[in-house]
């Protein structure tokens, strides 16, 4: 499969000690839109600070470099504080490197600042974001970082943004593959592959050369366990298992639509498996849902409305979403990424479990191997997970699998 080549140069930055702190102002913005545009050049330009002692005006110098691997970091994010070790914060966490691809869209918009609150990795946990976009949306990119700059998320230690995922993917642990052609109205899913399959064997290639040995990487763009397998395929030096297809937001439709028919509120749904694909395929599983601890089908006795409507609506929720407003989901996709980071940093809740799309090799309930399907987890907590194995089957359950194992 032929994939072009995304490049971009870079710039390398210069520590500034605390004594030096200054910000750089719309020349070095403007400068720094400018050392991104491709073609890739041979050299790019580092722009320091020198502080007159006679307490003129900073003077931002730019000088010529041998260009650098490093993404160039944004605005306020490229300081260097001058910390003595006694004045670090023992109690926060080690960096974590996460790349967020998609970074100037509407999903993305909601999970950045999700991400850089605490709300996700956890309120001692500091964070560097690595931006990934396209030479099109580099200025909206740009617009991104600065309102994360202007939000002063005490954990959000390093911003980076680019255009080139072999320099954004450098080193990331966290991978949240978000960027897609979207789908549009009337459209299936199936259409989107040959566009949005090149860009994920570029980035899964790009993983491979540069990121974390372990990264995690969610594949949000559809379809998306199409595109997971694609990405994990050319990403043969990490494990497939930490490749993961978004079918969380799929869970938290069907356990939203169970809570409106039981007339509870929806945390009282539990063990909610979404099996398959993130498409009309899947089969919302109510067979071993459960609602205030007892099976979903003693508490909802119209057994035909979970068959037929139940299902249904949780299928085909996101085509309706796009009819009424005109496009795919935001907000949600966005709520849904951030739960499914979560269900794998932290430990799951003892006899639940939730739902993601991932490598089947291995699996217990004799799905076909070698592709992504969306299985049942539990996760201590470490970023891993494992399948679950107390998991029922009936004739209705079977032949659903059964189909959407055998569809197009």
């Amino acid at each position: 499969m032929a994939v072009a080549e995304l490049t971009a140069p870079t710039c390398a930055k210069q520590g500034l000690g605390s004594s030096q702190l200054s910000y750089l102002s719309a020349r070095t913005s403007s400068f720094r839109r400018l050392s991104f545009r491709p073609p890739r050049r041979t050299h790019s330009s580092r722009i320091s600070c020198s502080v007159n002692q006679t307490a003129q005006a900073p003077v931002a110098v730019e000088t010529e470099v041998p260009k650098s691997n490093k993404p160039e970091c944004f605005g306020v994010f490229c300081l260097t504080y001058d910390l003595k070790a006694e004045e670090e914060t023992k109690s926060w966490k080690k960096l974590i490197n996460v790349a967020v691809s998609g970074a100037a869209g509407m999903i993305s918009n909601h999970l950045l600042f999700k991400l850089a609150s605490g709300q996700v990795f956890g309120h001692d946990q500091p964070i560097a974001l690595k931006l990934l976009g396209s030479e099109r949306s580099f200025q909206a990119l740009e617009g991104v970082a600065m309102e994360l700059e202007d939000s002063l998320f005490p954990l959000l230690r390093e911003v980076q943004i680019g255009i080139d995922p072999y320099e954004v993917f450098q080193d990331v642990e966290w991978a949240l593959l978000i960027g897609a052609k979207p789908r549009g109205p009337g459209m299936e899913r199936a259409g989107l592959l040959d566009i949005n399959g090149q860009i994920f064997a570029e980035q899964g290639k790009a993983l491979n050369a540069v990121a974390s040995r372990n990264v995690k990487v969610i594949v949000v763009g559809n379809p998306c366990n199409t595109n997971a397998l694609i990405c994990l395929k050319n990403a043969p030096d990490i494990p497939a298992k930490n490749f993961h297809g978004l079918t969380r937001l799929d869970e938290n439709r069907a356990k939203c639509q169970l809570a409106l028919k039981a007339g509870v509120f929806y945390d009282k749904v539990s063990n909610m498996t979404i099996w398959g694909n993130h498409s009309t395929t899947q089969v919302p599983d109510f067979l071993n849902a459960r609602i205030n601890g007892l099976p979903v089908k003693e508490v909802i006795t119209d057994h035909k409305w979970l068959e037929e409507e139940f299902t249904e609506k949780v299928q085909k929720r996101g085509g309706v979403l796009i009819k009424k407003w005109g496009r795919s989901s935001a907000a949600s996709t966005a709520v849904s990424i951030a739960d499914a980071i979560k269900s794998l940093v932290t430990p799951t809740p003892e006899g639940d479990w939730f739902s993601s799309g991932v490598y089947t090799d291995g699996n217990p309930y004799g799905i076909a191997e070698g592709i992504v399907f969306s299985m049942p987890c539990r996760s201590k907590g470490d970023g891993d997970y494992e399948l679950v194995k107390d998991v029922i089957f009936d004739d209705y359950l079977l032949k659903r699998l059964t189909k959407v194992l055998f569809s197009p």
